[in-house]
Formats: structure tokens, C-alpha cells, sequence
């Protein structure tokens, strides 16, 4: 007997049917035996988010150093009451018996502190973005290779709950080849008025952003884009001196993405994502704060995980994590320095196109332009 053809409206509801959520390696992981004496290097404000992972995952950190004195002791006693600390960064670096530093400072200091931990031998966890041209990254990376150490960068957004399931599900062939990548933030981010951050000409293209072009180019497989257009604006009545409305559209072979960040939303903010593929969809929503929520649409129905944790401060003990199981695997970290680049020619290019109202081709723009 023939099979009875399913009309549209049965389509529809299968689509709609709740079905189990396919169970995904999203959670930060440890090593299994590797258990390493960690520096930190700079102990400003998001350091607290580093060291109550570390804390929480039984990493070893013995040693804090920050030029003002007082910020490594207020780290100490808050997470690691036996921490040596230090005002010079390489008394870290002369000690056997620490084998990897966790350097956390602003990208204009950093890149001599990346340098000399190489060379001490250390592997090393970058803050991101680690630096601020293609060029000295590549140099960087070809230096950790000739000291036989691993070299990560900490984009931590990559362990945060929702975008970690999300780029496992991707790669696990869930939904697919994806076409279309739409990713867009509303928030009030005034708070950096009166701060460092604030001098920063693309704080959202830029220092915010980068976890957003970082993602998409997991998301995408590391493929690199064809070229890129983007724009960025004062919003009206905003607190902040810099620009906070910035927007990406990028082009990719048979995909699209676009990024759009509004900054200055007093009212109902949201964080939204949709990944469009030939066999399924991936979306995570919230709003006012609330957990984002995923789901994952195929023809099997509608699958809505359910995901512990949050990304400060999972994200965080996943890019630790991560580094720490490359060293005791010997291969390289998936949040690796070589890996990042990508990310980064994106979000050099994206800002080069804001400043010449041009497209411009990733990988073509060795440096930040602005």
C-alpha cells in the first residue's frame, strides 16, 4: 500500500514536535591528570572572572602580579590566600616551578609580556584580541612553535552555554551547511563612561564585538569571508563618548552573516542568535537578562536543551580548560593563537570598512586601523 502524502499543516507540526535535545559537549572540560602551577599576569577588574573559575575548577594559581600592588593582594585574599605576589611580571617568569601565565592586560601592554613568557618557556593564555595586527601575531606564533609551548588566546565566548552548543551542534553536522548567520545585541552599555574603555575609538566594533566576529568564524567552520561591510554611530542622548551603534554585514561563499550591536538600548534589552542550515536551524534568544534559551529545529522536530552554566564565569574555565588539555595532549588548543587569527582579520576588516565607508576583503587588512 502506498504511503499517505503528510500535508503541509502535518509538515508544520512535525516541525513543531518536541523531541529530545541531542547531547552536546558544550560544558568546559578539564584535564584529565595535568594539574600545572598558573601566574596571572595583571589583576584589573575582569580578573575576578578568571580567577573564580580557576578557583571553582581546582586550578593552581600561585602567583598574581599587577604594577599597583594593592590589586594582586585584593586577588590574593579573595581567591588564593597562598599566592606569592608581585609588582614585576618576571618574577613569574624566572620561576621553574610556574608552566603557565595567564597575562591579562590592555592589548597595548601586552604584546612584550606575550613575548618574554614564550621565551621563559611558559605556555601562555592571552587576553583577547591578543594583538592588534596580523603580522605580530603570525611572529608570535611562530615563536611559541620554536619554544615547543602552546600559545592561547582567551575568547571566552566561546564557552559561553548558548554559543558553545550552538558550534557543537554545527560541527556535529546538525543543521547541516550553514547559509545564513544573523547575530545582534541590545543593551545599554553607558557604564563605560568615565573608564578606559571609553577612550577606545571602536569600543564596540572592537573591544565588545570581537567575541561576536570570533564566534561567527566558529560558526563558520574558520572559512573566511569574502568581504565585509560595515558602519558605526552615536546614538542619540548617549552617556558614553564613543560611538555605541555598530553593524556588520559579511559575505561569505553561499552564506550570509550579519552582526548588529545597539549599545545605547535603555528599554527591553535582547541577545539574539539564528543559524540557518540546509538541514536545520539553531536559534537562542533572551531578554532583560534572563538565560539565553536554544533551540534546534530540523525535520525530526523541535529540540530545546537545557544548559548549565552561564558565560562569566564558564567561559572563562573553558579557555583555561582548554589550554590546559592541549598541553596534557599535546596538540594544539581549539581556542589556539593560529585559530584566532581568522577572527581577527575579520574584525580588522570590519572596522577598516566602518572608518572608508568601503567593503573591504579579511585577511587584506593586516592592522587595526583605528
Amino acid at each position: 500500500m502506498a504511503k499517505k502524502k503528510l500535508t503541509d499543516t502535518q509538515k508544520k507540526k512535525n516541525l513543531l514536535k518536541a523531541i529530545p535535545a541531542p547531547n552536546l559537549p558544550y560544558e568546559p572540560r578539564d584535564p584529565k591528570r595535568y594539574s600545572p602551577n598558573i601566574g596571572l599576569i595583571a589583576c584589573g577588574g575582569i580578573t575576578e572572572w578568571h580567577l573564580r573559575a580557576y578557583k571553582a575548577a581546582g586550578y593552581n594559581v600561585v602567583a598574581l602580579c599587577d604594577l599597583i600592588l594593592e590589586r594582586a593582594e585584593k586577588r590574593r585574599e579573595q581567591f588564593y590566600p597562598n599566592a606569592d605576589v608581585y609588582t614585576d611580571y618576571r618574577h613569574i617568569l624566572d620561576r621553574d616551578d610556574i608552566d603557565v601565565v595567564d597575562i591579562a592586560t590592555h592589548p597595548p601592554e601586552r604584546l612584550p609580556l606575550i613575548r618574554d613568557s614564550l621565551l621563559a618557556g611558559k605556555h601562555v593564555l592571552s587576553q583577547k584580541p591578543f594583538v592588534l595586527d596580523l603580522a605580530t601575531g603570525e611572529k608570535l606564533i611562530d615563536l611559541a612553535r620554536k619554544q615547543k609551548v602552546k600559545f592561547a588566546v582567551n575568547q571566552n565566548g566561546r564557552w559561553a552555554p548558548h554559543f558553545s552548543y550552538i558550534r557543537n551542534a554545527i560541527s556535529a553536522g546538525l543543521v547541516g551547511q550553514i547559509q545564513g548567520a544573523h547575530l545582534s545585541v541590545h543593551w545599554d552599555h553607558n557604564w563605560v563612561k568615565g573608564t578606559q574603555f571609553d577612550t577606545v575609538r571602536h569600543v564596540i566594533l572592537y573591544d565588545f564585538a570581537i567575541h561576536w566576529f570570533d564566534i561567527l568564524t566558529c560558526f563558520m567552520g574558520g572559512k573566511m569571508a569574502n568581504r565585509v561591510y560595515a558602519s558605526f554611530t552615536h546614538a542619540p542622548e548617549q552617556r558614553a563618548k564613543e560611538a555605541l551603534l555598530g553593524q556588520a554585514l559579511i559575505e561569505y561563499d553561499h552564506a550570509q552573516a550579519t552582526l548588529a550591536f545597539d549599545a545605547n538600548t535603555l528599554f527591553g534589552p535582547q541577545d539574539r542568535v539564528y543559524i540557518a542550515g540546509t538541514k536545520g536551524t539553531l536559534t537562542a534568544y533572551s531578554t532583560a537578562g534572563s538565560p539565553m534559551e536554544v533551540k534546534l529545529y530540523t525535520k525530526k522536530g523541535l529540540a530545546t536543551p537545557k544548559l548549565n552554566g552561564k558565560w562569566f564565569p564558564d567561559g572563562f574555565h573553558g579557555t583555561m580548560g582548554e589550554l590546559l588539555r592541549a598541553i596534557e595532549e599535546n596538540r594544539e588548543p581549539y581556542n589556539s593563537a593560529e585559530n584566532n587569527l581568522k577572527s581577527l582579520a575579520l574584525c580588522f576588516a570590519a572596522i577598516k570598512a566602518a572608518e572608508t565607508h568601503q567593503s573591504q576583503i579579511p585577511g587584506k587588512v593586516r592592522k587595526l586601523t583605528a
